[in-house]
């Protein structure tokens, strides 16, 4: 009965927001492939290839280039095309972090503001079930409803500049089918899902307790609460260091957690709060290792601000399910 309860649950929070959480990729993706993709279309209907490629000072044959390109460069860019293609996709996951965090804040908020919160409340449903499909929703079916747009807004723009270098004489399309690569990051992605709930977590309860408990303008309260808080221990810091001649050392904590309430929506976060970017990233003989980053994040788990961030936003969903049980004004 819970399953059953959980699904239908899920699907009303993803018809009721249909247009933000799936038309929303949709139309980004799609106007990602027709700018970027027709820009090189565009351009090498309208332009062609060039006849001449300058090469270290001197005028080469374009196609002389082409013909006379070492196996070991077109497998370094065709290695570096399919290791970095899903790159192609990173707006979609900045809309993701919009789309959550306006969801969340008006997830429980709406439904006192029009009084819907009587009708659902007259079903047998609990207020724990509630919460939690939002939760979820916000959780784990909008980060995928993306991952998928993501990766085929990214496919269909590598196979764009697939046809765009053939038309130059380059052609790479075998070489990038056969790297593991390709085959590999949509996988990749998809198995950062964990990753990004735990690092969301915070900021997921944050809203939704928010937005379950605030009478109105719910945006100026989880974002201005904890601006001011960190204003006023600054100030403190300021002062007891005018006085006593020692600063208070707390602003660093603080800031820590105005961004992880503020922040934790937004994918790849967790390397701000870890030592940033893993230097495996950086261009080596190879080629960018895409490896690595996936090996950094998992390893980001392992840390205990992970979990106490994780453990702070479950007691914070915990709160907003028991505020829902009698928050049910307009």
């Amino acid at each position: 009965m819970n399953t059953m309860t959980m699904k239908w649950l899920l699907r009303r929070e993803f018809w009721e927001h249909k247009g933000s959480m799936f038309w929303a990729p949709a139309i980004v993706s799609a106007l990602l492939v027709l700018l970027v993709g027709g820009t090189m279309v565009y351009g090498m209907a309208v332009h062609g290839a060039p006849g001449i490629v300058h090469v270290n000072g001197q005028a080469v044959n374009s196609g002389a280039f082409a013909a006379a390109m070492p196996a070991e460069s077109r497998a370094m860019v065709a290695k570096v095309a399919s290791g970095m293609y899903i790159a192609a996709g990173s707006p979609l996951f900045l809309i993701l972090s919009f789309v959550v965090f306006f969801y969340c804040l008006g997830a429980l908020y709406d439904e006192r503001r029009d009084r819907s919160i009587l009708f659902w409340k007259s079903l047998p449903v609990s207020d724990g079930m509630t919460v939690l499909s939002k939760a979820i929703t916000a959780l784990c079916v909008a980060p995928v409803i993306s991952i998928a747009f993501a990766v085929v807004a990214s496919l269909a723009l590598l196979l764009v500049g697939c046809v765009a270098m053939a038309i130059g004489g380059v052609h790479l399309g075998g070489t990038i089918l056969a790297q593991p690569d390709l085959y590999l990051q949509p996988l990749r992605l998809a198995a950062l899902l964990p990753v990004y709930v735990v690092w969301a977590l915070p900021t997921i309860g944050w809203l939704l307790l928010v937005s379950c408990w605030a009478r109105t303008k719910p945006f100026l309260w989880a974002v201005g609460v904890p601006l001011i808080t960190l204003l006023l221990v600054k100030w403190i810091s300021y002062t007891l260091e005018n006085f006593s001649g020692s600063p208070l050392n707390i602003m660093p904590l603080a800031q820590e957690i105005v961004a992880r309430l503020l922040t934790g929506i937004v994918p790849g976060i967790w390397f701000g709060f870890t030592g940033g970017i893993p230097p495996g990233m950086h261009q080596n003989a190879q080629g960018p290792d895409v490896q690595v980053l996936f090996e950094a994040s998992w390893m980001t788990l392992a840390t205990a601000q992970a979990w106490i961030g994780a453990l702070c936003g479950a007691a914070m969903i915990f709160g907003a399910i028991r505020l829902r049980r009698w928050r049910d004004e307009g």
